[in-house]
């Protein structure tokens, strides 16, 4: 198919339709899911993004980027996990313009409760009756898209396309994976 071709086939067309209930329907299902434990899966996501981070700490433009979230948006719930006592916000020691988000203990603890529920949840609304192979693929599909809708590399996600990438989650800590820490592999694309 060529650019100047007007119209999708029906077959494009049932790809995207899937593709934008899926963006559609998966967040609030998360979020429904995560209610018991007072966050929203975006919440969670930020949580996870400062857990991993050198001093559970990291500036609000890279959380922005790591969470694929604008500032405002971001600066809106940090506010809101401030509120929560799980984050606060401190001035950046090397750019006194800029703040950082830093994990509380109380955000740490919030994390560690709720990431196996958020894991049983990501698990059955996705990747149960997966292969191994087929999980790839939809990491390569996403980060494929991925890739055209962020051409300039801004989000983390897209930054490093095709190498270990800064958004996805600790390979260390293999948490999702039944094999002890010492024998996952140390290149994600392996695991």
């Amino acid at each position: 198919m060529t650019s100047t071709d007007t119209a999708l086939r029906h077959r494009e067309r049932v790809a995207v339709a899937r593709l934008h209930a899926l963006l559609e329907l998966l967040p609030t299902a998360l979020d429904k899911r995560l209610s018991d434990a007072n966050l929203t899966a975006f919440e969670f996501t930020l949580l996870e993004a400062l857990q991993e981070a050198d001093a559970h700490r990291l500036r609000l433009s890279a959380l922005a980027s790591r969470t694929n979230a604008t500032l405002p948006r971001l600066s809106r719930v940090v506010t809101g996990l401030e509120r929560k006592g799980l984050v606060t916000r401190t001035p950046c020691a090397e750019d006194g313009r800029a703040f950082n988000a830093v994990l509380t203990t109380a955000g740490l603890e919030a994390f560690e409760s709720t990431r196996p529920l958020h894991a049983d949840a990501v698990r059955e609304m996705v990747l149960d009756g997966m292969t191994e192979d087929e999980v790839d693929l939809l990491a390569d599909l996403a980060l494929k898209i991925l890739g055209r809708l962020d051409p300039d590399r801004r989000l983390a996600v897209t930054a490093s396309l095709g190498a270990e990438c800064a958004a996805d989650p600790a390979a260390a800590e293999c948490a999702a994976d039944p094999l002890p820490a010492d024998d996952c592999p140390a290149d994600p694309a392996q695991a």
